[in-house]
């Protein structure tokens, strides 16, 4: 409408102030105190920002939520910490809107808006543009860090974050359901809770770093959210050949260093895995093994067990293109995975996958033949170019040597017969001593067993370390603890009570602990002898650790360098001898994913020599 056209209903418009309140000014002046006790601007103003550089981790979610690309990360020299990247974010002035999105978005809530503010800055005059430009970018691009921290504007509370706090929870069997039977305990996500879970991922990336492996944790987590279960797949077997069972048992360090967890709970990496993995069959997940291999062969490695290290060595060396043959001495492969892992953890179904994509790259394994036995490892070195131990820690360690009985068992080896279906002891009254995962293994297997034969669960777990130190993981402790396992936290220098004129075991003498390790993290147990008590049992299992059996080698046993019980190798797995390396627990761990790790570093190290490149 013009300028000079006047609506009709103009005059009538200023009669609406008939009906406003009037506002009186005061005069002269009169200073308000509009937030008492907090002068000045709003308390939740949003000037510049600061960053405790303490609490950051160098995410980056900041800079990616930034709708102005006012912000990027720079390098920045800190302590190295883990879980933490060395970099922190720089904030361009000329760019924020300061809308507080990368302040809503913190990860750890170390990122605030103070009430300061740059009010003007005079353009600098000198002939020089390139001073000029430093001189404004001086000013106006900062590193955000704790000056400001005493005044505070807009600073996020941990509701109101951006980031989704709460994971999906998982579903899993009830105790009364489980607790006879070897079933698999945890059900697994469906496509909407995948990919519910999926979308927290931030995707900084700080997982990738932790995890021994180094998965492509936020790629894989990236393509389930697109409903890509395969892309996720193929994303994982880059670095992890065995991601079915990571999927199920790994110790998932990842997830104790999200970004996430900071504020909130962790993203399930683990059984997000696990999710991707269960939607492909067995002939999709060796298609995807297939992926960029070389089939011409270079040179014959042979390798002597075929735990995880061994196997993940044998994927990498045989997508490079060499001849792989492994030597197991049980019927079937996978090690410790398969006869030291109960099946309600682990079945052998998700294991099976992992090794049946391994063996369609060709991978020859021989079952049933012992090294040291069937075949001396000589024969081995005269007839590969190179041969890679993994043969693990089989022998069960004791803290009661002299105790020869019947109803005595180690847990290495009651795992093992349990695994392969045979009879196992089973007494009304158990003591499983140890504070580890073995431990809750054995006493939960034993658990299931106890009460199909007496309709009752008796176990208790005595362990040196408290509660709060049992090494055993939160989940494996409290789904013990479900299933009817008492726990014996803090009792050690054990004493068995034998019936004199039967030889049966009566019970155990324990005594109080009050110190596993000294000031200097060695293993020195001190008790207290003035608080005993004894536990009726009538069977004893013990589960604090194992040992290797370096029998095999024979006369190289000489040549061998060994710093422990364990092998000594260079950071890629080679021992003295130049032909022979060594990877999985028997130079580390245990730990499945660590094992992943060295077997791919020893591929890649043989593979290196292999081409001239040492």
């Amino acid at each position: 409408m013009s300028i000079d056209k006047k609506n009709i209903i103009a005059p009538y418009m200023t009669l609406k102030n008939l009906f406003r309140k009037t506002v009186t000014v005061k005069f002269p002046k009169e200073e308000l105190d509009v937030f008492p006790g907090c002068p000045g601007v709003s308390p939740q103003y949003r000037g510049i920002h600061a960053n405790d550089h303490e609490e950051c981790i160098g995410c980056g979610a900041c800079s990616d939520i930034c709708p102005t690309d006012a912000i990027r990360l720079i390098t920045f020299e800190g302590e190295p910490r883990e879980g933490v990247k060395n970099q922190r974010p720089e904030i361009d002035y000329g760019r924020c809107c300061f809308c507080g999105y990368c302040v809503d978005i913190c990860s750890t809530g170390s990122l605030s808006m103070t009430r300061k503010f740059i009010h003007i800055e005079c353009t600098p005059k000198t002939s020089d543009p390139e001073k000029e430009v430093n001189m404004i970018k001086d000013k106006f691009i900062l590193l955000p860090d704790e000056k400001g921290l005493d005044d505070l504007g807009w600073n996020t509370p941990t509701p109101l974050s951006l980031l989704d706090l709460e994971r999906v929870a998982m579903e899993q069997l009830s105790s009364d359901l489980r607790n006879d039977s070897f079933v698999e305990i945890v059900k697994g996500f469906s496509k909407e809770q995948a990919a519910k879970e999926a979308s927290r991922c931030i995707e900084c990336g700080i997982c990738t770093d932790a995890c021994p492996a180094g998965m492509n944790i936020p790629e894989y987590i990236t393509a389930i959210w697109d409903n890509d279960n395969k892309a996720s797949v193929e994303w994982m077997y880059k670095t992890n050949p065995l991601s079915n069972v990571c999927g199920r048992v790994c110790t998932h360090v990842c997830e104790t260093v999200c970004a996430i967890s900071h504020r909130g709970e962790p993203v399930a990496i683990r059984w997000l895995k696990r999710y991707a993995l269960d939607q492909l069959s067995s002939d999709d997940v060796k298609s995807i093994s297939g992926i960029d291999q070389i089939r011409s062969a270079k040179k014959k490695v042979a390798i002597v067990g075929s735990g995880a290290g061994g196997l993940a060595a044998a994927y990498f060396l045989s997508k490079m293109g060499y001849a792989i043959t492994i030597f197991e001495k049980s019927k079937m492969a996978g090690g410790v995975m398969r006869y030291g892992i109960p099946n309600y953890r682990l079945p052998d179904e998700a294991l099976n996958k992992d090794i049946d994509a391994i063996k369609t790259l060709g991978v020859e394994i021989l079952t049933e033949i012992e090294i040291g036995k069937a075949k001396k490892i000589s024969q081995l070195q005269k007839d590969f170019d190179f041969v890679i131990l993994d043969t693990g820690l089989p022998i069960g360690r004791t803290a009661l040597p002299g105790l020869k009985h019947d109803k005595f068992n180690l847990s290495i080896e009651m795992l093992e017969d349990i695994s392969r279906g045979e009879e196992v002891t089973v007494e009304k009254k158990i003591a499983v001593i140890g504070g580890g995962n073995v431990a809750m293994d054995i006493a939960r297997s034993l658990a299931r067993l106890q009460r199909v034969k007496f309709g009752e669960v008796n176990i208790t777990a005595i362990s040196l370390e408290s509660r709060e130190e049992l090494p055993a993981d939160i989940e494996e402790i409290e789904e013990a603890m479900e299933e009817g396992i008492m726990l014996e936290p803090g009792w050690g220098n054990m004493e068995v009570d034998l019936d004199k004129k039967t030889n049966a075991i009566k019970g155990i003498k324990i005594m109080k602990c009050t110190q596993v390790f000294d000031q200097d993290h060695r293993f020195r147990p001190l008790f207290d002898e003035a608080d005993v008590k004894t536990l009726q049992v009538d069977q004893i299992v013990e589960a604090i650790g194992q040992a290797p059996d370096y029998s095999f080698l024979d006369s190289y046993k000489k040549e061998v360098e060994f710093k422990g019980f364990r092998i000594k190798t260079d950071e890629n797995g080679k021992t003295s001898l130049d032909w022979l390396w060594a990877v999985g627990d028997i130079i580390g761990g245990p730990d499945i994913v660590h094992a992943v790790s060295n077997g791919h570093k020893t591929a890649q190290a043989i593979d290196r020599i292999v081409e001239g490149n040492k």
